[in-house]
């Protein structure tokens, strides 16, 4: 039986019609945003270009690298395949930015972790070389508002409570004690900073959740710390958020002080640094490694327990070592053979 032209045809434009529809539908699952965000490796970078150390100096050999992890909204193309891309990861929006707070919001915490990093991380390299460092609590950092309570139209990430009630504030305990002494349904004052400019905020309070008794406003809280360095250090992320950069920045301010930290490696680091030098977990480990093993460094320096595990499930050949402490830190990295074994 011969075929018409017409069957032809029809036929032609019935696959050329599915093969248009197959590309508009694969355009458009790769480019609208999925409800999930993904996180990816990035190549671990040089500190010293971002830090400026009075009176310091760089290094020619070795050197210390941080990284990072690209987070952005997956496509729907990228949650239907589970990422598409090595080393990639899927989480909920839940697990990235907390209830109630905007991408913009936990942009701007981000920033500020960033930057409160910065000055503990200058802090302790300089307390190592026996100078001194001033630090004292100066109010409870507003980390995040939860949407649908009272605090939600007032106060913004990063503003810092200095005041409840009339009371000082000098730490996150500081108001709660205060809030302990007020019942559902009660106004509270605050003294907020926000910027250069303080001003006074006030709010009812309501129950929390399964707690009739305890008043609440809706906010999370962090520490804020009044740091002031006896040298003048200053450090840019190039728009990198968040507080696990803080080992590396502390390494990267001691040698540019002049001392020999690196011992000619390559050493990226990750880790949150505190002010009595203890390093705490980070997240996005997995991709950290990967990016850490990409630039080819001599050795990754992570948090020891849970993080370090992890990391050598990827590491592939390259030094992990767990640290707890700046000082261990130092102490691995003063102990590294010349030649290390990859």
């Amino acid at each position: 039986m011969l075929r018409t032209p017409w069957r032809l045809v029809t036929a032609r434009r019935l696959l050329t019609g599915g093969l248009l529809l197959l590309v508009a539908v694969g355009l458009a699952l790769w480019i609208f945003p999925s409800n999930d965000y993904i996180f990816l490796p990035d190549r671990a970078h040089p500190v010293t270009p971002l830090v400026h150390v009075a009176g310091g100096h760089d290094e020619a050999e070795g050197g210390i690298y941080f990284v990072d992890v690209v987070v952005r909204k997956a496509s729907l193309l990228e949650q239907l395949f589970g990422g598409l891309h090595e080393g990639a990861s899927l989480y909920p929006a839940s697990a990235v930015v907390p209830p109630g707070v905007t991408g913009a919001e936990q942009g701007k915490v981000d920033t500020q972790e960033m930057r409160t990093s910065q000055q503990v991380a200058a802090a302790v390299a300089l307390r190592a070389l026996g100078r001194t460092v001033t630090a004292k609590p100066s109010g409870a950092l507003v980390a995040g508002v939860e949407s649908g309570l009272p605090a939600a139209p007032l106060l913004r990430p990063t503003d810092v409570i200095v005041a409840a009630n009339g009371v000082a504030v000098r730490t996150p305990d500081d108001l709660a004690r205060v809030m302990g002494r007020v019942r559902p349904g009660q106004v509270v004052r605050f003294a907020v900073r926000r910027g250069a400019k303080t001003l006074t905020v006030s709010m009812r309070t309501v129950a929390a959740a399964g707690q009739p008794k305890r008043a609440i406003v809706g906010v999370l809280l962090d520490q804020a710390e009044d740091i002031h360095l006896p040298v003048r250090v200053s450090i840019d992320a190039h728009g990198v958020g968040g507080p696990s950069a803080g080992l590396a920045f502390a390494l990267d301010v001691l040698q540019q002080l002049g001392r020999d930290v690196d011992h000619g490696h390559r050493i990226a680091a990750t880790g949150e640094i505190f002010l009595n030098g203890q390093v705490g977990p980070i997240g996005g480990i997995k991709q950290k490694t990967i990016g850490a093993r990409e630039a080819g460094v001599d050795a990754f320096l992570v948090p020891a327990g849970q993080n370090a595990r992890d990391a050598r499930k990827y590491a592939n050949g390259l030094r992990i070592i767990p640290v707890k402490s700046f000082q261990q830190a130092l102490h691995a990295l003063a102990t590294l053979p010349r030649t290390v074994q990859k």
